[in-house]
């Protein structure tokens, strides 16, 4: 349909005719025809790499190419079992990371479909929340501040609505629109009538009858402009491809050191040499670390969105460990965003209202006894402004009931059916004719209303502070007007919100029947206050229960909401925020300079009344106190904060579209716990992540000292190369990987946050390095020498040492599951499912090497008898021991301050 009309130059009524659609939108079942005609509303996906590509790009790495070039000159040499295996480790991480790549690409297909934008429509003349996909040409599309435009629209209405298009148009002032058609030669950015895919709206409201979806909106005709975000790369992979390639260099020069030691000095052998440096190489090089990390980093992601913590970047997976504030919004975060109005305040009295949620249905009562409603016709006027400055829609029957819409305004529905108000009946009876949406700037929203028999008035609600300042008088008890008592009027305002609730001012003003347009100059100065409403929105069960694991865990929970102050502060007292008793408005902010800011915003944890600027400035505050920050936020206004922040978190269900594209990561359920999921699911990420690296890199140390220190002593090597090849597969398919599944440990959420420029290699991992390393030649070499003192084969002697070096292998993995505890406790020993399967795997690859006649031929290997197996078990258990005794002395000390 896009490209056989010029849908800017055209009515809207000419519009609507050439689509078949009407205002009130399509049927369900016409909606259903055009989706199977036009296919759903969605961008083809991206062209994909071939498999052998994707396959070959995973011997892209340095550690890989000094494998390939040892692997070339060991065929060159004739000695084709060892380049055999050499190329068997190569190719195994190949495939895991290649395996590894698809589970990854479908995690995000799905994670694409979380994601999918929703849109507000319009069918058979009721508004309904769809997918995006399911938009079809001819579909009524209503759009507010925040949203994502969900296809190309001729815009029908535009209430101060402008749309954010620099995706198409490389403009970045936001661009107003309007209805009226324009030039048929207009550019993109002229088409002022027409409201593009893939756009943000950011101010305003509208709406607009789809006319082109999918592939054919103007996004879909230039998509090589949405190119694929590319995955940013964490500090930590940085860190390691710094330290692979340094630690290539140093095992490339210890290798022609020894090489050339060896060939000068000992005159060995060139070809045994040569296979005694590459089994040194092979030794010293991690070769499955990259695969291994970048399985860990997708379990963390899979781990996160089964805890309703969807990563749209990498980094937040490894920042998310490292937070230390939590600045938070209140509304739908810390509380359940299902508001009920429970008290009215008018004539002088203040109403309870019952709270029953969404159902419009309950008792109002005065000092605990109910009344009757038509006995107080002011809450019938109060009900019908309440119905009338809507735009929501109550839908359900006897105990369920739903909001289409804002929950405030839901909550305010509910109230007009308490106080015997049809909402449908009061919209059918008073046709709205023109409003004022509801902005942040100006804190009201207004309607304009006519009925049958010639009567106009305004309907206005809003912040009580500005409302009361743009009234002339207040409602009388008996249904007259009286002068205007403001200091009372705030007065009650701020008592009721001093209990927890949210305030709003309900006011009225009558005008001429003529008076069709609706100016923000018509209400200043000329309303009449009805009363003011109490709304209140309990803090969600679980938050509470989150912000106490925050606190635990040295993470400072700050509450930044736009609300008034005193219901911010009887909030943060209910969900146990600390420094509740003080809280900085926007207003006190505005007056502080950067450096008494700093100090204040390290002393507050409340903060109320705040704008989109405010709540940058306090990120950016708390920011140069170097602390990492992560931001919640759900409305377009939230974007810079969000952007600003290490970790910018968006609200998945009430969140706007651009909140969710300037975020990291995106909540599912909007509940606060569910960050404190992601956080410590962020911690376990980068723990399983430092275990991987503290078991790999000693155990490494430990297999090259050992071909280091014979060659150095002019010895026979107790392992030849081809079984250190052996062990490195075997070892690092199974028991490096299993540690990616590693559970959280049960002291997580007690530690402090970890400084976000840790460095990889600690004095601490550095010193365990060097104690394994040396144990591990202490176990090689007591077990040869053993084996030979016994008169054992050479064979059967270098059989007894590959076995032992696994079999520290596995007790040094058991050893660092636990790096912050204790490892001898029965939850300890049991491990994991995926650390017995690796085990086993192990145990069974190692029975199949020594025992197997067939393997037995080609890693030149003999069965060991049971005593001597005995004694490489203990050998195993000696070493777990003394790396367990000297944690525990190293933690003792170091909680002693000692160390």
């Amino acid at each position: 349909m896009s490209s056989q009309h010029n849908w800017h130059e055209l009515s809207q009524e000419k519009a609507l005719s050439v689509l078949e659609a009407a205002p009130t939108g399509l049927s369900a079942n016409e909606a259903l025809a055009r989706l199977d005609m036009h296919g759903p509303n969605r961008l083809p996906p991206p062209p994909k790499r071939s498999l052998l590509r994707r396959f070959l790009i995973h011997f892209h790495n340095i550690l890989i190419y000094v494998l390939l070039g040892a692997a070339l000159i060991t065929g060159l040499l004739a000695h084709w079992v060892d380049m055999s295996v050499i190329l068997a480790v190569v190719i195994v991480n190949a495939i895991i990371g290649l395996l590894q790549e698809g589970k990854a690409e479908k995690a995000m297909d799905a994670i694409r479909q979380m994601l999918a934008p929703r849109a507000a429509v319009l069918r058979d003349g009721q508004r309904h929340t769809v997918a995006g996909e399911q938009l079809v040409p001819g579909d009524i599309v209503l759009l507010e501040a925040g949203d994502k435009v969900p296809a190309d629209l001729r815009l029908l209405k535009a209430h101060g609505l402008h749309i954010q298009e620099a995706i198409l148009t490389g403009e970045s002032v936001a661009v107003e629109k309007q209805t009226r058609p324009v030039a048929s030669a207009a550019a993109l950015g002229d088409r002022t009538c027409l409201a593009f895919s893939g756009t943000t709206v950011t101010s305003g409201q509208g709406s607009g009858v789809v006319v082109a979806t999918g592939a054919v909106t103007e996004i879909g005709r230039i998509s090589g402009l949405l190119a694929e975000v590319k995955t940013l790369t964490t500090p930590l992979v940085e860190q390691m491809a710094v330290f692979a390639r340094w630690l290539t260099l140093f095992i490339l020069a210890i290798a022609v050191l020894i090489f050339a030691y060896g060939y000068l000095v000992q005159h060995h052998d060139v070809t045994e040499l040569f296979m005694a440096v590459v089994g040194l190489s092979v030794a010293a090089i991690p070769e499955g670390l990259p695969a291994v990390l970048t399985i860990t980093q997708a379990v963390g992601v899979q781990a996160m969105a089964r805890r309703n913590a969807i990563v749209r970047r990498l980094p937040a997976i490894e920042t998310l460990g490292a937070v230390s504030v939590i600045c938070t919004d209140k509304t739908g975060t810390l509380t359940r965003n299902e508001m009920s109005v429970v008290s009215v305040v008018m004539d002088g009295q203040c109403y309870t209202i019952e709270d029953t949620g969404y159902e419009p249905r309950g008792e109002i009562k005065v000092s605990g006894r109910a009344i009757s409603v038509p006995e107080h016709p002011s809450l019938t006027e109060l009900g019908r402004v309440a119905a009338l400055c809507n735009d929501t829609e109550l839908k359900g029957h006897q105990d369920t009931w739903t909001v289409e819409g804002d929950p405030m305004e839901g909550a305010l529905l509910a109230l007009s059916g308490k106080a015997g108000i049809s909402g449908d009946d009061e919209r059918r009876l008073w046709t709205r004719t023109d409003v004022i949406p509801f902005d942040a700037r100006h804190k009201f929203m207004a309607t304009l209303h006519h009925d049958h028999e010639n009567h106009a008035f305004i309907a206005i609600k809003g912040a009580p502070e500005q409302i009361i300042t743009m009234c002339r008088a207040q409602r009388s008890a008996v249904g007259g007007m009286a002068p205007l008592n403001e200091g009372d009027w705030r007065q009650q305002a701020d008592k009721i919100a001093a209990e927890g609730q949210r305030v709003l001012a309900l006011a009225v003003v009558p005008v001429p029947p003529e008076h069709t347009v609706l100016e923000q100059c018509d209400l200043a100065g000329s309303l009449i206050l009805l009363g003011l409403v109490g709304f209140i929105d309990p803090p969600r069960p679980e938050a509470m229960a989150a912000v106490a694991q925050c606190q635990a865990a040295g993470i400072r929970v700050k509450m930044i909401t736009g609300d008034h102050a005193a219901t911010a502060m009887a909030i943060a007292g209910q969900i146990g925020l600390q420094n509740c008793a003080s809280v900085l408005t926007g207003a006190e902010l505005d007056q502080l300079d950067d450096a008494a800011l700093g100090e204040a915003v390290m002393n507050t944890d409340v903060f109320a009344r705040t704008s989109p600027e405010h709540k940058l400035r306090l990120v950016m505050a708390m920011q140069a106190h170097g602390v990492t920050v992560a931001m919640t936020g759900d409305g377009v206004n939230d974007t810079p904060a969000l952007k600003r922040a290490e970790v910018g978190i968006a609200m998945g269900m009430k969140g706007s579209e651009a909140a969710k594209e300037a975020a990291e990561l995106v909540l599912a359920d909007d509940n606060f716990a569910s960050i404190v999921a992601a956080v410590r699911e962020g911690r376990t990420v980068y723990d399983n992540i430092k275990k991987v690296i503290s078991w790999t890199l000693p155990t490494n140390a430990g297999e090259a000292s050992t071909i280091m220190v014979a060659l150095m002593l002019g010895m026979a090597l107790p392992i030849t190369p081809i079984q250190i090849l052996w062990v490195n597969m075997i070892t690092a398919v199974s028991l490096g990987i299993a540690l990616a599944f590693e559970p959280t440990e049960e002291n997580t959420m007690h530690r402090p946050p970890r400084p976000r420029d840790q460095p990889l290699l600690t004095g601490t991992l550095v010193w365990h390095i060097v104690l394994v390393a040396a144990l591990f030649l202490g176990g090689v070499f007591g077990i040869y020498a053993y084996a030979l003192e016994q008169a054992y084969s050479q064979e059967l002697a270098r059989t007894m040492v590959m076995n032992t070096l696994v079999v520290m292998e596995i007790f040094h993995l058991f050893f660092i599951r636990n790096m912050y505890g204790t490892s001898v406790t029965w939850q300890a020993i049991r491990g994991t499912k995926a650390i017995w399967w690796a085990v086993l795997v192990v145990t069974a690859g190692q029975f199949a090497v020594t025992y197997l006649p067939p393997l037995q031929s080609v890693f030149a290997t003999q069965a060991i008898p049971l005593p001597d197996g005995m004694l490489i078990l203990g050998t195993g258990m000696a070493l777990f021991a003394v790396i367990e005794i000297e944690k525990q002395i190293r933690i003792r000390l170091f909680q002693s301050g000692r160390f």
